[in-house]
């Protein structure tokens, strides 16, 4: 395609936007994946204050729910693997958001402790597999067309996510304070089911070998690479980037579970200030994926990400040493310049370290945050306790400092991802 635009004397390029607005496969990966972020987000907060006020168990107990989330990768994986055998993607991608669907409405049914944790370790590990599908899917359609603008896409579509990811506390804080938090996880598995509807009955197309460069090795597709799986060697790139971004990702979890105490009972903020403080994160984030996706053309990804993991130190340093709302502000906008740039560029490194299961790759990266998850809530309990607030934000400090190395040595190997 580049090089007929090239014979046309230049022409210009096809947007990004216009790409997405014209591929019916592209137009419902965005709207499934803001379903997905509008959904997952609006039960998220609401599922401690659910175990805790409607089936009574204690604050302990109640934060021994996030271990759950354990199980997610495994769960992940396994899809992953059969949709690289298969080439399955939207198959499996509806059968997930049919389990979503399934375990959001056991979890308003449930009237025992044991339910929500059981719920969410065998049945919820699956439904977060969806969203990888989706973009195994979009990768396999870009690289059939061999699209100009790729990455721009792939950035469009996890925008919608990170969007729904805004609205969604909001929805269903409001939804449970008028309905109940039964009937909003109701409407959480209806998200989750919804997705399939914006899909239809689209379908992609699978890659094939560029035979005019035939000096060069192509990547299997998953009709080719059909009854195998990546060995642990080639998969060790993307483990090391995903576990790298799990250091970077474990701040989040002890920011939500912490900042806003300190900030409420230690800084004396108003709520309106604290509430500013939490929100501008999202939004700096979704106004810096796209500029993520034109800086990295210039640098390459991993530079990109070199400097981001960077702001992650610097951001937690600003909430354990600076005890004002202006390096609350600092931090908020920081952390915003992190996921502007991960979240914009993330999954696509991932699936160019295993080209040959993408889909694989993307289950493996997005299950991450579930790893995150469950580093970030144990590190917080156990971090509050031995240096208090605000100093807690120390420790995610040193995570950074951590995948801030690593991914710079990643970036300098033969692995790295321009």
């Amino acid at each position: 395609m580049s090089r007929a635009l090239a014979a046309d004397g230049g022409a210009a390029a096809p947007s990004a936007i216009r790409t997405v607005g014209d591929s019916p496969l592209y137009r419902g990966a965005t709207l499934a994946l803001f379903l997905s972020g509008l959904g997952t987000s609006a039960a998220a907060p609401q599922i401690t204050l659910f175990l805790v006020d409607e089936l009574h168990v204690s604050l302990t107990t109640a934060g021994l729910y996030y271990l759950t989330s354990l199980t997610a990768p495994v769960a992940g994986y396994l899809i992953g693997a059969r949709s690289d055998r298969t080439g399955r993607r939207l198959g499996f991608f509806r059968l997930c958001a049919l389990t979503g669907f399934l375990g959001w409405s056991a979890m308003a049914l449930s009237d025992q402790v044991w339910m929500p944790f059981v719920i969410s370790t065998v049945v919820l590990a699956f439904s977060g597999a969806a969203g990888s599908q989706l973009f195994a899917a979009v990768h396999d359609d870009l690289r059939a067309t061999a699209s100009p603008v790729g990455d721009g896409v792939v950035s469009i579509v996890r925008m919608a996510l990170t969007a729904g990811w805004i609205v969604g506390p909001v929805a269903g804080s409001l939804l449970a304070t008028a309905a109940g938090p039964r009937a909003m996880f109701v409407a959480t598995g209806v998200c989750t089911l919804a997705q399939i509807a914006p899909m239809g009955f689209a379908g992609t197309r699978l890659a094939r070998p560029d035979l005019t460069n035939t000096a060069a090795p192509q990547p299997r597709t998953p009709a080719e690479h059909a009854g195998r799986s990546p060995g642990i060697r080639a998969m060790l790139p993307l483990l090391a980037f995903t576990g790298l971004y799990v250091l970077v990702y474990a701040g989040e979890p002890i920011k939500y579970g912490y900042l806003t105490i300190y900030m409420h009972d230690d800084m004396r903020l108003p709520t309106a200030v604290s509430g500013a403080v939490i929100g501008i994160q999202p939004f700096v984030e979704l106004i810096l994926m796209p500029v993520a996706v034109v800086v990295a053309r210039r640098i390459g990804m991993m530079r990109l990400m070199v400097l981001a993991a960077a702001f992650g130190v610097g951001a937690n340093l600003c909430f354990a040493l600076t005890g004002s709302a202006a390096g609350m502000f600092a931090g908020q906008i920081l952390m915003g310049g992190v996921w502007g740039v991960f979240a914009a560029l993330g999954i696509i490194v991932a699936q160019r370290l295993l080209p040959e299961a993408v889909a694989t790759a993307s289950a493996v990266f997005m299950s991450s945050t579930a790893l995150a998850s469950a580093l970030g809530g144990l590190t917080g309990s156990l971090g509050v306790g031995l240096l208090g607030l605000p100093h807690v934000f120390l420790a995610p400090a040193l995570y950074g400092l951590v995948a801030t190395a690593g991914i710079a040595v990643m970036s300098r190997s033969r692995h790295a991802v321009g």
